[in-house]
Parts: structure tokens; C-alpha cells; sequence
């Protein structure tokens, strides 16, 4: 039987169909491979975090940088609870960012770098707490828990960090303890 030839409308329409498909599934895969970069940016800074409370944040919105910043903000408020950063909790705090990949140089880690240098405005503070007020109640208790936990014990990390007079008394000033409090109680 001889090949009859095919009608060439027949044919467009089908490299249409397949080129919208194949389309289709290009971004497909294109938003796979931009989900999969996000999450392994967030599991930078979040490390052992579960994929659910990862992807819980990512379809909130909230991306690396965000969470950085809003674990890093605390840490800068204990550090300045006394008046003045002492070099121990200026370590703590870079160091909490450098197990978090933040990398010099980049709009977050200069961000951290002028919360070290000059003492975060009220209205950063007001922002941050105004952020987890509208992000928490999105999220599962037992992800807040989490949440709460891992920014607790960095900001009690660089409260300790400076330790007692004389390595007597308290590591953890009155002044701290306030701003610890008001944390933990953004934090609910």
C-alpha cells in the first residue's frame, strides 16, 4: 500500500499540539529546578528543617534572605541591648550568619554588617515583629515551635556570648533578658 502523503494542515496542527506540550512541560521542569534551588537556599539557613516547614515557608513567600534577616534582627537586638556590641557577641552573630552561608559581600550580609555597626531603628524592629504577625498564624504549631526554638537559642547564644563580670554572675544582662523577653514574646 502505498504511503499517502499527509495533509500538510494535519501536520501543523499536530506540531502545534506538540510544541505547545512540550512547552507545557519545559516550564514545568523550569519551576521544578527554581523550587528546588529556593529550598536548597532555605535549607542553607534552616539547617535540618524539615521539606514541609521549607515548603510551608516557600509558598509564603519567604526565601532565604527573608529568613536571614528575620533570624539575624534578633540577634542584633540582644547584641545592643546594653548600649554597645561586645566583640564576643560581634562573633556570635557573624558567626551564627557564617553557619547560615551568608556571604560577604552580599546585600544581607551588609545588611547584618550595619546592624553591628549602628543599633537597628525602632521601625526595623516594628517591621519584624509586624512580619511575624502576619507570617505566624500561616504557619503549623509545631513549625512555629521550631521556629521559635532555633531563634531563641541563637539570640540567648550571643546574650550569653559576653558571660558575667569576671566570668562571675549572670552571662545573660537585665538589659538582654528584657529584650529576650520581648522576642519570645513576638514569637508567642
Amino acid at each position: 500500500m502505498p504511503d499517502r502523503p499527509v495533509n500538510p494542515d494535519a501536520r501543523s496542527l499536530e506540531d502545534a499540539f506538540f510544541a505547545r506540550e512540550n512547552a507545557k512541560l519545559l516550564e514545568a521542569m523550569r519551576q521544578k529546578a527554581a523550587l528546588e534551588e529556593r529550598r536548597h537556599a532555605l535549607r542553607q539557613v534552616m539547617k535540618n528543617a524539615d521539606d514541609a516547614l521549607l515548603d510551608r515557608l516557600l509558598d509564603l513567600g519567604i526565601n532565604a534572605q527573608t529568613i536571614l534577616a528575620m533570624m539575624l534582627l534578633p540577634l542584633a537586638r540582644v547584641a545592643w541591648a546594653d548600649g554597645t556590641i561586645a566583640p564576643k557577641e560581634r562573633a556570635a552573630i557573624l558567626k551564627a550568619a557564617e553557619d547560615r552561608d551568608l556571604k560577604a559581600g552580599t546585600p544581607s550580609h551588609e545588611l547584618l554588617k550595619s546592624w553591628l555597626d549602628h543599633k537597628p531603628a525602632d521601625s526595623i524592629v516594628a517591621a519584624w515583629t509586624s512580619y511575624l504577625a502576619n507570617i505566624w498564624p500561616h504557619l503549623e504549631a509545631h513549625e512555629r515551635d521550631e521556629m521559635r526554638k532555633r531563634l531563641l537559642d541563637l539570640a540567648r547564644g550571643v546574650a550569653g556570648a559576653s558571660g558575667g563580670f569576671l566570668g562571675l554572675g549572670s552571662a545573660i544582662s537585665a538589659a538582654e533578658r528584657v529584650v529576650l523577653d520581648e522576642i519570645e514574646a513576638a514569637l508567642g
